[in-house]
């Protein structure tokens, strides 16, 4: 087998695909070679436990790697991401599943990769390292190739809260905010390469402050680089819109900024998210959204629910169906609750588990009812969308208009990455399809 040849699987959020962005930009400097799996020595594994069913898909997907691979002495298994650290006992857990493993890593060990290496070279195996202090990950320069239209940037790990279902918590440690010179530069050096959509990401972007500098700051000094782009911000807690809905206005009135909202709200009931350490009310939440949705009509919301949490009842779960009928979301992310280790949700009473699916697929049905009317507002819509890359035919591409609409465009024929002038001619529930309109291409 040729040397210095890796592969990497990524599993979970958008924090976790910048990680493995790092690991890999972090790898190619040190004379290392992507390639596939069979093909591969160093095989990294980069997990995610926020949900039990991604964690027995990793556990199952890490038990295939064991048993298709544990007779080869030349094959070096590495272990990164949440999955490991959600629990002082999950280590083991990972241990038992794959016991020929070379390493396991945190969430800060990323510029450690080429030495971990050599020492796993080196005969040493079972490797497990923890950082003592965090880093700032958007101090990693990541170089794109030629074709790439997508850059994810960091800027920050962790959080404030403490909600009674979340695990994450355990792995990605307390709120670390990076320093907003660093932030700039790099999305100047991803600009630079041709990159034109930017999500700026991390466990909870609303909690961003870096000495006197806020989200809105941020924010502001990237959108106004001289480069043409979009810039996608990540989840925001709900309490943000509450206590700081003059950030979140002034940050979609910048051009730039995809008028698109992550919020996930995760009940419709008070007293469930009391029960969850959610601090906010639905009252105060319901308002900002009425006022954001007359200032910006066209905005795309998305929500998160969790269907079942303990101690949820028949009237916790109408609230949330009002909830939803009423916010109309244009993105819904339904979880059937499950239990994580270490989480305070885990020691309450649980709800049958097959009322938490009646629920979810009744609140699935609710959702998917709303979809047939939600665009229909789009219809003969022109304006600019980013064409990102190839549809579902032949000389179809798929692209996002400045409110992060899905927009398929038939019979094109130009550049991926180019911004073109589209006229929606037709809605289908989440999608747009239209043809390239009278005004020129930009660029």
């Amino acid at each position: 087998m040729e040397k210095n040849l890796f592969y990497i699987e990524t599993y979970g959020c958008t924090s976790n695909k910048a990680d493995s962005n790092i690991i890999s930009n972090v790898l190619f400097k040190s004379g290392y070679t992507e390639t596939t799996l069979e093909g591969a020595e160093f095989v990294i594994i980069n997990t995610c436990a926020v949900k039990q069913q991604t964690e027995n898909k990793i556990k199952s997907r890490l038990k295939e790697l064991y048993n298709t691979y544990k007779k080869e002495t030349n094959k070096y298994f590495i272990i990164a991401g949440c999955l490991p650290h959600i629990a002082p006992n999950y280590i083991d857990v990972v241990k038992k599943i794959i016991p020929n493993f070379s390493a396991i890593i945190d969430l800060e060990n990323l510029n450690d990769l080429p030495l971990i290496f050599q020492d796993i070279k080196s005969g040493k195996t079972n490797l497990v390292f923890k950082s003592k202090s965090s880093i700032d990950k958007s101090t990693f320069l990541i170089e794109h190739p030629k074709e790439k239209v997508t850059g994810i940037l960091p800027i920050s790990e962790g959080c404030l809260g403490s909600c009674t279902y979340c695990c994450v918590k355990n792995a990605r440690g307390r709120l670390n905010c990076y320093n907003p010179i660093n932030i700039v530069e790099n999305v100047t050096h991803q600009l630079k390469q041709g990159i034109k959509q930017i999500y700026l990401t991390s466990q909870d972007c609303s909690t961003y402050m870096y000495n006197n500098t806020r989200l809105v700051d941020l924010v502001r000094e990237i959108v106004h680089l001289d480069y043409k782009f979009f810039l996608r911000i990540g989840m925001l807690n709900p309490r943000f819109i509450v206590d700081n809905f003059d950030q979140l206005i002034s940050i979609f009135k910048f051009d730039k900024v995809y008028q698109f909202l992550h919020i996930p709200i995760q009940s419709g009931s008070d007293p469930v998210l009391k029960k969850m350490n959610r601090t906010y009310l639905i009252s105060d939440i319901a308002e900002k959204l009425k006022i954001l949705r007359k200032e910006f009509p066209y905005i795309t919301i998305s929500t998160d629910i969790i269907c079942g949490f303990p101690e949820e009842t028949e009237d916790d779960f109408t609230k949330t169906i009002g909830l939803i009928k009423w916010l109309n979301p244009e993105i819904l992310n339904i979880s059937k609750f499950t239990p994580r280790p270490g989480t305070k949700a885990k020691n309450m009473e649980q709800v049958n588990s097959k009322i938490i699916k009646k629920r979810s697929t009744i609140l699935s049905n609710v959702f998917r009812e709303s979809l047939s009317k939600i665009n229909t507002n789009w219809k003969n819509w022109e304006g600019e969308v980013l064409v990102l890359h190839e549809g579902l035919k032949p000389n179809q591409v798929f692209g996002r208009n400045f409110a992060y609409k899905n927009v398929f465009i038939d019979n094109y024929d130009d550049d991926i990455g180019s911004f073109v002038n589209v006229k929606i001619e037709k809605v289908e529930g989440f999608n747009l399809f239209g043809k390239i309109g009278s005004k020129n291409s930009f660029r």
